[in-house]
């Protein structure tokens, strides 16, 4: 128990300080007009109050996986808790404050076209593509993991098939209406039952005191089969929401649209990542001691297919009760729905951005919303388990890209570009590496792929330091 209260510490005192000191160090400006401001158009630039917009990004951000991904990681032991807390404070919070300011220092624009501006024409292009294609596939899975979640806990006349028509329809209204008509009125709602879900886990976790993993007994891989899935890089990719994910960033510009002072993007962006780090922490020690140990994890996850969702059944139905455990699970299936209808959303945007099509009209945004609909449904028809395995690469991939961009801005700024480069050459190195030993990559033996990892690696660092040494301004 020692080691998850402090590492909650951690991460509470690491907004406190470090995200104090990230939004010094980038230079925050109170008196400049944000883009609510000067581009207001009553449909996604739309002004709204702080804690509202913290709600809405923290729904944005929180999809399955703090709480899937933290089950998931929680097999490998008390390793999970600390990339929990270094990833987020380090990683995925300093990733989403500067996805979010670097948005509302230009005008609110979405992510690929921030990271072409520091990238070059050519790596926009690439990213645009990318980033696109990486919202289908979240839309697709977050359709189709909610969709089963409820399955399961309604009636059997309630198909999967049934509730991905439903959610289908409410992604449709999202994506088109105005922010505030849809998604700023019902996501405080939703918020609740998401921090209901969070918080009565983790006091259930100092009333039970169940035996969570001690950091100090080790932080060894504890999976029975270490030698398949070794924890770098694996649990790197595992854990990605609650520590860092690429998705967020292309959420943060949603928000930088309604933000009314750029002295709020701590809270804001910041302070949703450190949130959802706690979540993420609180499921990882949930999940590792409720079945006695993490051994016993491991062997309910194999009797269940490998399936987190049974795990979430398990433990809020014992430690919540029956009616704790409807708002519970309710929690369980908002956290994806609310990442799913601002992934779309996002979608729309960056193709707008990339055809420059206003997005005034309702008939502009239908001309763009219909064909991202038409190929979530496509994708709809693969396998779950492989949009998820690819999405999970792809997402950490794109966290790495934005952290190189806002190295740059760094550099040109002339101001403390390491608080970025340090993150962005670890993730670049996780997923590098992934690529060359996942199974659904090439499927290396682990010394070529760690070898070829580094190799990529320390290329695309020489390839940054010279090219900023070409441009004068390293």
């Amino acid at each position: 128990m020692y080691s998850f209260t402090i590492c909650a510490l951690l991460l509470v005192a690491g907004y406190a300080v470090y995200g104090a000191a990230v939004a010094r160090i980038f230079g925050v400006d109170a008196k400049r007009p944000t883009p609510v401001h000067t581009r207001y158009d009553g449909v996604d630039y739309v002004p709204l109050p702080w804690w509202k917009i913290f709600l809405i990004q923290l729904l944005n951000i929180a999809g399955l996986g703090p709480i899937f991904g933290a089950i998931m990681g929680a097999v490998y032991g008390a390793s999970a808790f600390l990339w929990i807390v270094l990833g987020c404070i380090f990683g995925g919070a300093v990733h989403d404050y500067c996805a979010g300011m670097l948005s509302i220092r230009h005008g609110g624009e979405s992510l690929p076209e921030t990271v072409g501006r520091y990238m070059g024409k050519p790596f926009k292009q690439g990213i645009r593509v990318f980033t696109a294609l990486l919202m289908l596939q979240v839309g697709a899975v977050f359709i189709a993991g909610p969709a089963n979640l409820l399955a399961d806990f309604t009636p059997d006349a309630l198909t999967s098939a049934f509730w991905v028509g439903a959610i289908f329809v409410y992604y449709l209204l999202a994506t088109l209406l105005p922010i505030d008509k849809l998604i700023g009125r019902i996501y405080p709602f939703l918020g609740a039952a998401l921090l209901f879900m969070a918080v009565g886990v983790l006091l259930s976790l100092f009333y039970y005191r169940p035996p969570i993993p001690e950091i100090t007994q080790g932080i060894g891989n504890m999976r029975p089969d270490a030698g398949v899935y070794p924890i770098f890089p694996l649990l790197f990719i595992s854990i990605a929401c609650g520590a860092i994910s690429g998705f967020h960033a292309t959420q943060s510009p949603l928000m930088a649209r309604c933000i009314k002072n750029e002295t709020l993007g701590r809270r804001i962006f910041f302070g949703a990542m450190v949130a959802e780090g706690l979540m993420a922490l609180t499921w990882a020690a949930a999940a590792a001691s409720f079945f006695g140990s993490v051994g016993g994890l491991q062997e309910f996850l194999a009797a269940h297919g490998n399936n987190a969702a049974p795990v979430v059944d398990a433990i809020v139905n014992t430690w919540m009760g029956r009616v704790g455990g409807l708002l519970a699970i309710l929690g369980v299936v908002v956290a994806p729905i609310t990442s799913g209808d601002t992934a779309l959303r996002s979608a729309r945007l960056i193709v707008a951005d990339m055809a420059a099509v206003g997005q005034r009209s309702i008939k502009s945004r239908l001309y763009i919303t219909l064909p991202i609909f038409g190929m979530v449904f496509l994708l709809l028809q693969i396998n779950f388990d492989v949009i998820w395995r690819y999405f999970a690469w792809s997402n950490q991939t794109l966290a790495a890209c934005t952290l190189w961009a806002a190295t740059v801005y760094f550099v040109r700024q002339r101001r403390c570009y390491w608080i970025t480069l340090i993150p962005a050459v670890f993730m670049t190195l996780v997923c590098a590496t992934y690529l060359l030993i996942a199974p659904e990559g090439f499927a290396l033996q682990h010394t070529p792929a760690y070898i070829g990892g580094a190799v990529f690696t320390v290329a695309m660092l020489l390839l940054f330091i010279l090219s900023t040494k070409r441009s004068r301004i390293l």
